[in-house]
Protein backbone atom coordinates (compact mmCIF):
# COMPACT_ATOMS: atom_id res chain seq x y z
CA UNK A 1 0.00 0.00 0.00
CA UNK A 2 2.72 2.42 0.66
CA UNK A 3 4.60 4.02 -1.74
CA UNK A 4 7.99 5.23 -0.93
CA UNK A 5 9.16 8.87 0.26
CA UNK A 6 10.81 9.41 -3.60
CA UNK A 7 7.68 8.49 -4.94
CA UNK A 8 5.63 10.65 -2.83
CA UNK A 9 8.20 13.35 -3.69
CA UNK A 10 7.65 12.83 -7.24
CA UNK A 11 3.84 13.85 -6.85
CA UNK A 12 4.24 16.94 -4.59
CA UNK A 13 3.86 19.01 -7.68
CA UNK A 14 0.50 17.65 -8.38
CA UNK A 15 -0.80 18.44 -4.83
CA UNK A 16 -1.75 22.02 -5.38
CA UNK A 17 -3.99 20.03 -7.81
CA UNK A 18 -5.79 17.11 -6.55
CA UNK A 19 -5.78 18.22 -2.71
CA UNK A 20 -9.60 16.87 -1.91
CA UNK A 21 -10.68 15.75 -5.24
CA UNK A 22 -12.56 12.68 -5.57
CA UNK A 23 -11.16 10.51 -7.87
CA UNK A 24 -12.05 6.54 -9.29
CA UNK A 25 -9.72 3.84 -10.02
CA UNK A 26 -10.73 0.77 -11.86
CA UNK A 27 -7.90 -1.71 -11.20
CA UNK A 28 -6.73 0.50 -8.24
CA UNK A 29 -5.75 -2.63 -5.81
CA UNK A 30 -2.94 -3.92 -8.08
CA UNK A 31 -0.71 -3.23 -10.46
CA UNK A 32 -0.22 -0.20 -12.56
CA UNK A 33 -3.83 0.78 -10.84
CA UNK A 34 -2.89 0.55 -7.77
CA UNK A 35 0.03 2.90 -8.50
CA UNK A 36 -2.17 5.49 -9.68
CA UNK A 37 -4.24 5.32 -7.06
CA UNK A 38 -1.09 5.91 -4.85
CA UNK A 39 0.09 8.38 -6.58
CA UNK A 40 -3.19 10.54 -6.54
CA UNK A 41 -3.49 9.74 -2.74
CA UNK A 42 -0.26 11.40 -2.27
CA UNK A 43 -1.05 14.34 -4.25
CA UNK A 44 -3.47 14.74 -1.47
CA UNK A 45 -6.72 13.13 -3.77
CA UNK A 46 -9.63 11.71 -2.38
CA UNK A 47 -9.11 7.97 -3.77
CA UNK A 48 -11.43 5.35 -4.32
CA UNK A 49 -9.49 2.08 -5.36
CA UNK A 50 -11.53 -0.97 -7.12
CA UNK A 51 -10.55 -4.39 -7.63
CA UNK A 52 -12.07 -7.35 -9.28
CA UNK A 53 -11.29 -9.36 -5.68
CA UNK A 54 -12.62 -9.67 -2.20
CA UNK A 55 -9.03 -10.83 -1.35
CA UNK A 56 -7.18 -8.07 -2.75
CA UNK A 57 -9.60 -5.41 -1.12
CA UNK A 58 -9.00 -7.11 2.26
CA UNK A 59 -5.17 -7.69 1.73
CA UNK A 60 -5.01 -3.94 1.27
CA UNK A 61 -6.96 -3.01 4.15
CA UNK A 62 -4.82 -5.66 6.30
CA UNK A 63 -1.61 -3.97 5.53
CA UNK A 64 0.35 -2.40 8.60
CA UNK A 65 0.72 0.66 6.41
CA UNK A 66 -3.00 1.29 5.33
CA UNK A 67 -3.87 4.77 4.53
CA UNK A 68 -7.56 4.26 5.11
CA UNK A 69 -8.44 4.81 1.79
CA UNK A 70 -11.68 3.47 0.34
CA UNK A 71 -11.56 0.24 -1.52
CA UNK A 72 -14.07 -1.36 -3.06
CA UNK A 73 -14.71 -4.66 -4.61
CA UNK A 74 -16.22 -3.93 -8.40
CA UNK A 75 -16.48 -6.50 -11.29
CA UNK A 76 -16.70 -3.86 -14.45
CA UNK A 77 -18.27 -7.26 -16.07
CA UNK A 78 -21.19 -5.73 -14.09
CA UNK A 79 -23.65 -3.00 -15.87
CA UNK A 80 -26.05 -3.29 -13.03
CA UNK A 81 -23.11 -3.08 -10.72
CA UNK A 82 -21.17 -0.38 -12.30
CA UNK A 83 -24.04 1.67 -12.23
CA UNK A 84 -25.22 0.99 -8.53
CA UNK A 85 -21.58 2.17 -7.29
CA UNK A 86 -21.11 5.24 -9.36
CA UNK A 87 -24.58 6.24 -8.16
CA UNK A 88 -23.55 5.96 -4.68
CA UNK A 89 -21.28 9.25 -4.77
CA UNK A 90 -22.14 12.65 -4.49
CA UNK A 91 -19.05 13.97 -6.46
CA UNK A 92 -16.68 12.41 -8.81
CA UNK A 93 -13.26 14.56 -10.73
CA UNK A 94 -11.44 11.85 -12.22
CA UNK A 95 -11.60 8.35 -13.41
CA UNK A 96 -8.64 6.27 -14.28
CA UNK A 97 -9.84 3.06 -16.34
CA UNK A 98 -7.07 0.83 -15.15
CA UNK A 99 -9.17 -2.69 -14.72
CA UNK A 100 -7.81 -5.10 -16.98
CA UNK A 101 -6.97 -9.11 -17.89
CA UNK A 102 -4.35 -10.49 -20.04
CA UNK A 103 -4.74 -14.12 -20.63
CA UNK A 104 -1.63 -15.37 -22.72
CA UNK A 105 -1.91 -18.53 -24.96
CA UNK A 106 -5.78 -18.97 -24.19
CA UNK A 107 -7.28 -15.93 -25.72
CA UNK A 108 -7.53 -18.13 -29.42
CA UNK A 109 -10.49 -19.87 -27.18
CA UNK A 110 -13.63 -17.56 -28.27
CA UNK A 111 -15.24 -17.65 -24.93
CA UNK A 112 -11.51 -16.41 -23.33
CA UNK A 113 -11.55 -13.92 -26.55
CA UNK A 114 -14.88 -12.56 -25.23
CA UNK A 115 -14.19 -12.06 -21.89
CA UNK A 116 -10.99 -10.14 -21.65
CA UNK A 117 -12.58 -7.63 -24.86
CA UNK A 118 -15.64 -7.66 -22.15
CA UNK A 119 -13.50 -6.57 -18.99
CA UNK A 120 -11.02 -4.31 -20.71
CA UNK A 121 -12.76 -2.43 -23.34
CA UNK A 122 -16.74 -2.89 -22.09
CA UNK A 123 -15.32 -2.42 -19.06
CA UNK A 124 -14.10 0.72 -19.61
CA UNK A 125 -17.60 2.25 -21.59
CA UNK A 126 -19.59 0.81 -18.79
CA UNK A 127 -17.45 3.06 -16.25
CA UNK A 128 -16.97 6.19 -18.83
CA UNK A 129 -20.98 6.13 -19.27
CA UNK A 130 -21.88 6.05 -15.64
CA UNK A 131 -19.66 8.62 -14.38
CA UNK A 132 -20.42 11.12 -17.04
CA UNK A 133 -22.67 12.92 -15.74
CA UNK A 134 -20.58 13.52 -12.42
CA UNK A 135 -17.70 13.93 -14.40
CA UNK A 136 -19.86 16.93 -16.01
CA UNK A 137 -20.72 18.18 -12.92
CA UNK A 138 -17.60 18.60 -11.73
CA UNK A 139 -16.91 21.36 -14.59
CA UNK A 140 -13.48 20.30 -15.13
CA UNK A 141 -13.65 16.70 -15.80
CA UNK A 142 -10.69 14.18 -16.63
CA UNK A 143 -11.19 10.48 -17.45
CA UNK A 144 -7.57 8.62 -18.38
CA UNK A 145 -8.08 5.02 -19.91
CA UNK A 146 -5.62 2.94 -19.95
CA UNK A 147 -4.16 1.49 -23.22
CA UNK A 148 -0.97 -0.77 -24.34
CA UNK A 149 1.76 -0.44 -26.96
CA UNK A 150 -0.44 -3.43 -27.82
CA UNK A 151 -3.14 -0.74 -29.07
CA UNK A 152 -0.33 -0.35 -32.07
CA UNK A 153 1.31 -3.72 -32.23
CA UNK A 154 0.18 -7.65 -32.76
CA UNK A 155 -0.01 -9.99 -30.82
CA UNK A 156 -0.06 -13.63 -31.07
CA UNK A 157 -0.11 -15.25 -27.94
CA UNK A 158 -2.97 -12.06 -26.70
CA UNK A 159 -5.32 -11.76 -29.92
CA UNK A 160 -8.20 -10.34 -27.51
CA UNK A 161 -5.63 -8.51 -25.05
CA UNK A 162 -4.56 -6.51 -28.13
CA UNK A 163 -8.01 -5.77 -30.04
CA UNK A 164 -9.82 -4.82 -26.56
CA UNK A 165 -6.40 -2.46 -26.15
CA UNK A 166 -6.66 -1.10 -29.63
CA UNK A 167 -10.31 -0.27 -28.77
CA UNK A 168 -9.37 1.24 -25.85
CA UNK A 169 -7.47 3.19 -28.04
CA UNK A 170 -10.51 4.27 -30.39
CA UNK A 171 -12.78 4.78 -28.01
CA UNK A 172 -11.07 7.12 -25.83
CA UNK A 173 -10.68 9.43 -29.24
CA UNK A 174 -14.59 8.63 -29.92
CA UNK A 175 -15.49 9.78 -26.39
CA UNK A 176 -12.83 13.26 -26.36
CA UNK A 177 -15.49 14.11 -29.51
CA UNK A 178 -18.68 12.97 -27.57
CA UNK A 179 -18.00 14.35 -24.15
CA UNK A 180 -15.91 17.66 -24.64
CA UNK A 181 -18.95 19.62 -24.94
CA UNK A 182 -19.85 18.87 -20.89
CA UNK A 183 -16.01 19.82 -20.53
CA UNK A 184 -14.77 16.49 -19.76
CA UNK A 185 -11.36 15.39 -21.20
CA UNK A 186 -10.72 11.86 -22.39
CA UNK A 187 -7.13 10.75 -22.58
CA UNK A 188 -5.52 7.39 -22.63
CA UNK A 189 -2.05 6.34 -21.42
CA UNK A 190 -0.28 3.08 -23.63
CA UNK A 191 2.25 1.47 -21.54
CA UNK A 192 5.07 -0.70 -22.25
CA UNK A 193 6.64 -3.42 -20.23
CA UNK A 194 6.42 -2.51 -16.81
CA UNK A 195 7.52 -4.19 -13.77
CA UNK A 196 4.34 -5.85 -12.55
CA UNK A 197 2.49 -8.96 -11.52
CA UNK A 198 1.58 -9.25 -14.88
CA UNK A 199 5.03 -9.31 -16.86
CA UNK A 200 6.84 -11.14 -13.43
CA UNK A 201 7.34 -14.53 -15.97
CA UNK A 202 9.03 -12.31 -18.55
CA UNK A 203 10.95 -10.36 -16.45
CA UNK A 204 12.42 -13.99 -15.00
CA UNK A 205 12.62 -15.39 -18.22
CA UNK A 206 16.81 -13.53 -18.59
CA UNK A 207 16.51 -14.11 -22.50
CA UNK A 208 13.46 -12.69 -23.19
CA UNK A 209 13.69 -9.88 -20.23
CA UNK A 210 17.24 -9.39 -22.01
CA UNK A 211 15.53 -8.84 -25.52
CA UNK A 212 12.84 -6.29 -23.95
CA UNK A 213 15.93 -4.67 -22.47
CA UNK A 214 18.03 -4.12 -25.74
CA UNK A 215 14.93 -2.74 -27.70
CA UNK A 216 14.02 -0.41 -25.17
CA UNK A 217 16.46 2.94 -25.66
CA UNK A 218 15.83 4.13 -21.30
CA UNK A 219 17.43 0.27 -20.75
CA UNK A 220 15.51 -0.72 -17.83
CA UNK A 221 11.66 -2.06 -17.48
CA UNK A 222 9.24 1.08 -16.13
CA UNK A 223 7.76 1.06 -13.15
CA UNK A 224 4.45 1.56 -12.16
CA UNK A 225 5.55 4.84 -10.92
CA UNK A 226 6.62 5.76 -14.37
CA UNK A 227 2.67 5.23 -15.69
CA UNK A 228 1.21 7.20 -12.81
CA UNK A 229 3.01 10.52 -13.60
CA UNK A 230 1.69 10.25 -16.89
CA UNK A 231 -1.38 10.01 -15.28
CA UNK A 232 -1.31 12.55 -13.19
CA UNK A 233 -0.16 15.10 -15.99
CA UNK A 234 -3.36 14.20 -17.87
CA UNK A 235 -5.86 14.50 -15.44
CA UNK A 236 -4.32 17.76 -14.38
CA UNK A 237 -5.20 21.98 -15.21
CA UNK A 238 -1.67 21.29 -16.91
CA UNK A 239 -3.46 19.46 -19.65
CA UNK A 240 -6.26 21.34 -19.88
CA UNK A 241 -5.62 21.51 -23.75
CA UNK A 242 -5.72 17.73 -24.27
CA UNK A 243 -8.08 15.59 -24.87
CA UNK A 244 -8.04 12.30 -27.22
CA UNK A 245 -4.52 11.67 -26.64
CA UNK A 246 -2.64 8.64 -26.29
CA UNK A 247 0.63 8.74 -24.17
CA UNK A 248 3.12 6.24 -25.00
CA UNK A 249 4.65 5.57 -21.58
CA UNK A 250 7.63 3.00 -23.03
CA UNK A 251 11.09 4.40 -22.35
CA UNK A 252 11.03 4.30 -26.03
CA UNK A 253 10.45 0.71 -27.24
CA UNK A 254 7.63 2.01 -29.59
CA UNK A 255 10.11 4.02 -31.53
CA UNK A 256 13.08 1.87 -31.76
Amino acid sequence: MSISSSAEADYRWAAGWYGGKRVLVTGGTSGIGLGVANAFAAAGARVIGLGAFAHEVEALRAAPDFDGRDLRVLDVRDNGAVTALVGELDELDVLVNCAGVIRRGAEHEPDVFDDVVDINLGGTMRMCAAARPLLAASGQGAIVNLASMLSFFGGGLVPGYSASKGGVAQLTKSLAIAYAGENIRVNAVAPGWIATPLTGALREDEARSEAILSRTPLGRWGQKEDVAGAVLFLCSPAARFITGAVLTVDGGYSVA
